[in-house]
């Protein structure tokens, strides 16, 4: 039997990192706005509903026009080389079309700013046009995520898959504390500009792209020796797998726990900027510093339980732990009088949290999934996810706007006023509530049915 690429440790690590380069860039690109969100306020008028709707058109696309159940299919039909590329081309697209939308060109008359000024009036015309780049953009990025999750289930199949897939998440995470730390401060440069940022991160996406490429060649041969060995002619996938997927009670509990966990997680990080900045009285660059050590929280960690799950299992009750962690976190900030001491503690909580849950979430999917459709299978959970990440950040913008009246005007007419965010955070924290009961519930059900989600992934 021919000895495959990804049996030399080297070789599979190395895939990783280039797969994982590409993530990395593209976590950037996602925040990239989030700390700026109070100089959108008064650069754009952007209110906090609008700032919400902006964030929120990531996912606009991949839920309404089901994408990214399509870009499952093709995934699936296609593999990891064909869809990776597509995606890193839409991630590409959409930030040129956001760039144009957030630009002052555009905002001084430039091509389309007349049509997109006519009509909702109430939403500025460079919300609008940002919302169809970001939306074209989170396609490619939803496609991205699952794609390479795919890749590393590939490339790590009977080997440390939860080390690598932690590996993998803690370089993405370390993209957010990059832009955390980058985005306010390029933007600060004279003269101050919420332009500047997104050229920037645009660049490294391209980046990207070509690391992804380079990994393309690697996987091409995986394939041959795959073939070689009689690996390769698993049964193809069908469109009818997909009802399979909606039948099976555990794997859609799985789903239903990802989107109520990482929609007290995504929504959060939009937010969370603006929140230390009216809480403690921070600057965007102090608030952003306090924040970005939440994505360090979980790089380091991720892939130390990833390790632990491996060799010693326990996926479920890390699932369970993980959504107790992220309720106190959020219970924290709507609480319990703020400072930065308990700020940066809720924080850390809210790191170990997001450890421990993507460390167990996704390389629990294959043992609910085969192989051949298993695309499909991470397609559908990004899908349902990206319903909350889409539905969250708008409904948390509305409710902090109804709960601050006149606020936002204020703030927009020059005035010292600062948003109250206890309403806001107690939504996050109910959602902690209800992912620790679907945690509870899919333990009880791997229990009696014995799908293996607390035992070990390596096979011995």
């Amino acid at each position: 039997m021919t000895r495959k690429i990804n049996d030399s440790l080297v070789l599979r690590w190395g895939a990783l990192l280039l797969i994982a380069l590409m993530m990395f860039f593209c976590y950037m690109f996602v925040d990239v706005l989030s700390p700026l969100a109070s100089m959108l306020e008064t650069a754009r008028g952007w209110t906090p509903d609008t700032y919400g709707t902006v964030v929120g058109s990531e996912h606009f696309l991949n839920v309404f026009v089901l994408f990214l159940i399509f870009a499952g299919i093709i995934l699936d039909k296609m593999g990891v080389r064909f869809t990776g590329l597509l995606s890193a081309g839409l991630m590409i697209v959409g930030a040129a079309i956001k760039l144009y939308g957030v630009s002052d060109g555009f905002s001084a008359g430039g091509f389309g700013y007349e049509f997109f000024s006519s009509f909702w009036t109430s939403f500025p015309a460079s919300a609008k046009v940002t919302c169809i780049g970001f939306a074209i953009f989170g396609c490619g990025a939803e496609m991205a995520g699952v794609t390479v999750t795919r890749a590393i289930a590939k490339w790590f199949d009977g080997k440390e898959m939860a080390l690598a897939m932690g590996t993998q998440v803690a370089i993405a995470r370390l993209g957010v504390f990059a832009v955390f730390t980058l985005s306010p401060r390029v933007a600060a440069i004279a003269p101050e500009s919420v332009v500047r940022p997104i050229a920037v991160v645009g660049l490294l996406l391209c980046i990207g792209f070509l690391t992804y490429l380079v990994f393309t060649f690697m996987d091409r041969k995986l394939d041959r020796q795959l073939d070689a060995n009689g690996e390769g002619a698993a049964e193809e996938f069908r469109v009818s797998d997909l009802k399979k997927l909606f039948s099976n009670p555990t794997f859609m509990i799985v789903a239903l726990l990802c989107v109520i966990y990482y929609s007290a997680i995504f929504p959060f990080q939009k937010f969370a900027v603006p929140m230390l900045q009216s809480t403690l009285g921070m600057t965007a660059q102090s608030a952003s510093d306090l924040f970005r050590w939440f994505p360090i929280g979980a790089m380091v960690f991720t892939p130390m339980l990833g390790a632990f799950l491996d060799f010693r299992g326990k996926g479920a009750t890390m699932l369970i732990l993980g959504a107790i962690l992220m309720g106190v976190c959020h219970l924290i900030f709507a609480l319990v009088p703020l400072t930065p001491v308990i700020a940066y503690t809720a924080i850390i909580l809210l790191g170990i949290s997001f450890s421990l849950v993507p460390a167990a979430l996704w390389p629990s999917v294959p043992k609910l999934v085969e192989q051949r459709y298993l695309g499909s299978g991470y397609s559908v959970i990004f899908w349902i996810q990206n319903i909350g990440l889409w539905g969250f950040p708008i409904i948390i913008g509305s409710a902090l706007r109804a709960a601050n009246p006149g606020v936002s005007e204020q703030i927009q007419a020059g005035a010292d006023a600062v948003y109250n965010y206890t309403v806001p955070m107690l939504i996050f924290a109910s959602l902690g509530v209800v992912a620790f009961l679907l945690g509870l519930w899919l333990k009880v059900l791997d229990r009696k049915k014995g799908f293996g989600l607390e035992l070990p992934n390596v096979k011995k």
